[in-house]
């Protein structure tokens, strides 16, 4: 018979938030382990971590990780409820582990770290949940570069960017860029026909409330959706003012070089 006594349970139950018979019956099925207590609620989803599986998880940690030889990148996001429970250093280690994980062994990595989220649940009191993984392996001849924007002690606003006929350093200036431009597309022929018509006949009205002459609303509105490609944020990446010179376009700076594709994950946003 399993050895363990009143504390036990109670100990277990504050940890897990699992009721009192569930925790009691989990030690008598384990033989009073612990550990292995926690498992076998985990696993039949008793206690608070159950519960808390359909709360929205809107706050996390942002991770970017490059494998040995810089040829592979990752992007993990880790959910959280609060930013109590993502700015812990367990939350963050984890995030970070991850990323490590998805950069060098490809994105189905993150299964060998499942428990230790579920454990996240249990001791943060939380809904803890994978979010967005993104990995990039380098074309040959291609460069990565990344940028992770860090506030209260964790990564809330990462970018990995991949380049073609460009140098490490343009990399990293155009990810930084991303970071604070939010770029919805690439260039301007991403942008659905259906929403730039739309966009467009709205400014023609608009254009039109404000009194300007019929013969010259054409080029008005023209020069109006030049602007809304543009815009900061959430434009055309090719087409916004360069966040360290705005005189110039993410497209003059890049010159010759060319992005080939990037991705992004900000926290609440």
């Amino acid at each position: 018979m399993a050895e363990f006594t009143a504390k036990d349970v109670q100990d277990l139950r504050n940890a897990t938030g699992a009721g009192m018979l569930d925790s009691k019956r989990a030690l008598t099925e384990t033989n009073g382990n612990r550990e292995e207590a926690v498992k076998w609620l985990r696993e039949r989803g008793l206690g608070k971590a159950a519960e808390r599986a359909g709360r929205e998880s809107q706050e996390g940690a942002v991770a970017v990780s490059s494998d040995a030889g810089h040829d592979a990148i990752a992007l993990v996001q880790l959910r959280s409820e609060t930013d109590f429970g993502a700015k812990s250093p367990d939350f963050v280690n984890l995030a970070n582990e991850l990323a490590t994980l998805v950069a060098s062994d490809g994105e189905e990595a993150v299964d060998q770290r499942k428990a230790a989220i579920e454990d996240l649940n249990i001791a943060l009191k939380e809904n803890v949940q994978l979010g967005e993984i993104v990995r990039f392996q380098a074309a040959p001849g291609n460069v990565l570069g990344s940028y992770l924007h860090v506030q209260n002690d964790r990564g809330v606003n990462g970018v990995i960017v991949e380049l073609k006929d460009a140098s490490a350093e343009l990399a990293h200036d155009i990810a930084v860029h991303i970071a604070f431009g939010r770029p919805k597309y690439l260039r301007r022929e991403d942008v659905p026909a259906e929403e730039v018509e739309a966009e467009r006949a709205a400014l023609e009205a608009e254009s039109r409330r404000e009194g300007k002459p019929e013969a010259a609303i054409t080029k008005i509105t023209e020069g109006k959706l030049s602007g809304w490609f543009k815009r900061v944020p959430g434009g055309v990446l090719l087409e916004q003012p360069f966040a360290r010179d705005d005189k110039r376009t993410v497209a003059q700076v890049l010159g010759k070089a060319e992005v080939v594709r990037y991705a992004q994950v900000v926290i609440g946003g």
